[in-house]
């Protein structure tokens, strides 16, 4: 376990990105290409190291998941903003009023950097909740201080060695530590702050930042409800359901959280949700696709939902394709558990799962589910399978979450032109797209007034008169 940095040497670091900044200020978009094509470099150079790493400290995980869940994403992300950061710095021109604008009055929205953002990234996705907001920081002219989780050490390590050697510490800086640490790096007066983790930890995040009043992005979770239409291909729906639930051992703030599905569809659904399971991974512990939950504590914690959700009523079902025993197993791999007859007293239906459990909940109509899911905290993710567009309307309508993917889960992420985020108990703020890059500037506005005496054209100054009459009588309409 790393040990604590200490505040006052987080506070140097800052101190020396903000100098640095102010000092170069205004950077050309050359820089900000450079920094981001260093760390470009830098991923193609070492994501297998970073792979191995994260499956260290996962105790497994697969290898080829790593390169398509944290490095591929973060080149495309890297590549997508070096592409579109010329056109997002593009001056802004809006309107000014009547009668200003005719007489040469101008105004713009400049898009101009923040100065020193502040990430903290969590430990499911280590190098890629990392990186991609590094992207659009970067994007946006910013400098960066990274605080990795203490529960991915090795990545942390690793990110700790590798970024002195494509940037120097007025860039980017890696603060290791545990928790006090992260407590320590949110009290920071950064000029904004990102946060990727659990809807609990963000109150304590939030609070932090305001003694500075730093403004905050905040991306969490919450139980993101997985909708099954009357008109849904259920085996297929159940394949992209079992492929998003099973990849990295659930522990995805996007994952599927719960299925509502059609009262007399359960049975069928459950069943090719096994089926698929099946197929994906015929065995589990020694099969190097699959990857293990995170550690000890957190497999007990899952445990003890499926304890708590039998004992309150639930029926389990296990998904072991191979009758692996998994109780004898020295590791941390779990199998899907499936639980039926769930209700809301039961710990899995209140706290996001974040692991390979998933309840399920049936209903008789499709208003019963929107009413389910209005009813609890607004999720990150929904995700609705059907082809009756009524019903694909009705749900997008009248529910409200962070994004929505349509037959098939977790997909929206994925899109780099969408903003990605949470709203209320899920997050606020996004990144991604022109989102992530204004998340990360200042929208500067600039108000240019002619040579000509406007004010006294249109009786805004004293001594009040004629002028002045028929500038309110024109605008109070």
């Amino acid at each position: 376990m790393f040990k604590e940095t200490a505040r006052d040497e987080m506070m140097t670091a800052l101190g020396k990105q903000r100098e640095a900044f102010m000092a170069a200020r205004p950077e050309p978009l050359s820089t900000r290409n450079d920094r981001l094509e260093r760390c470009a470099r830098m991923l193609l150079a070492h994501g297998e190291d970073f792979a191995r790493a994260m499956s260290a400290d996962f105790g497994h995980r697969s290898h080829e998941q790593s390169m398509l869940t944290d490095i591929m994403p973060s080149i495309s992300l890297i590549r997508y903003s070096q592409k579109r950061m010329k056109a997002w710095s593009k001056p802004e021109k809006r309107h000014v009023n009547f009668p200003l604008n005719l007489l040469g009055a101008r105004a713009e929205v400049r898009y101009e950097p923040k100065g020193v953002i502040g990430i903290v990234a969590p430990w499911n996705f280590p190098v890629g909740l990392t990186m991609g907001p590094l992207a659009q920081a970067f994007a946006a002219g910013n400098r960066a201080m990274l605080k990795p989780s203490e529960f991915t050490e090795r990545t942390s390590e690793l990110m700790a060695e590798l970024f002195p050697k494509f940037f120097g510490e007025e860039e980017v800086a890696v603060i290791l530590g545990g928790p006090q640490t992260g407590q320590d790096f949110c009290s920071l007066p950064f000029d904004h702050l990102l946060f990727t983790g659990a809807t609990s930890i963000g109150k304590h995040v939030l609070h932090a930042a305001a003694d500075n009043l730093v403004p905050v992005t905040l991306e969490l979770g919450g139980k993101s409800p997985t909708i099954l239409g009357r008109s849904a291909d259920v085996a297929k729906a159940a394949e992209r359901i079992a492929l998003g639930k099973m990849m990295n051992a659930g522990q995805i703030c996007l994952a599927p959280d719960y299925m509502l599905v059609p009262e007399e569809l359960e049975h069928k659904a459950i069943g090719a949700v096994q089926a698929s399971v099946a197929q994906m991974y015929p065995t589990l512990l020694a099969n190097d696709d699959y990857t293990s939950v995170i550690n000890r504590r957190h497999r007990d914690r899952l445990a003890g939902l499926v304890d708590d959700a039998v004992a309150k009523g639930a029926e389990a079902i296990v998904v072991n394709p191979g009758n692996e025993n998994f109780e004898g197993s020295n590791g941390n791999k779990l199998p899907l558990t499936i639980l039926r007859n769930v209700s809301d007293d039961m710990k899995v239906m209140q706290d996001e799962i974040f692991g390979p459990v998933l309840p399920v909940k049936t209903y008789s109509r499709i208003d019963e589910a929107i009413d389910y899911v209005n009813a609890h905290d607004r999720p990150l993710g929904l995700y609705y399978f059907g082809e009756d567009r009524a019903e694909r309307e009705s749900v997008l309508s009248r529910t409200i979450s962070g994004g929505v993917t349509v037959n098939d889960v977790i997909f929206h992420v994925s899109a780099d032109d969408l903003p990605f985020g949470g709203v209320g108990p899920s997050g606020m703020g996004s990144y991604h797209g022109v989102e992530g890059f204004r998340s990360f500037s200042h929208a500067r506005a600039v108000f240019s007034q002619p040579k000509i005496d406007l004010a006294r054209i249109a009786g805004l100054k004293p001594p009040y008169g004629a002028a002045t009459a028929r500038t309110l009588k024109m605008q109070l309409k």
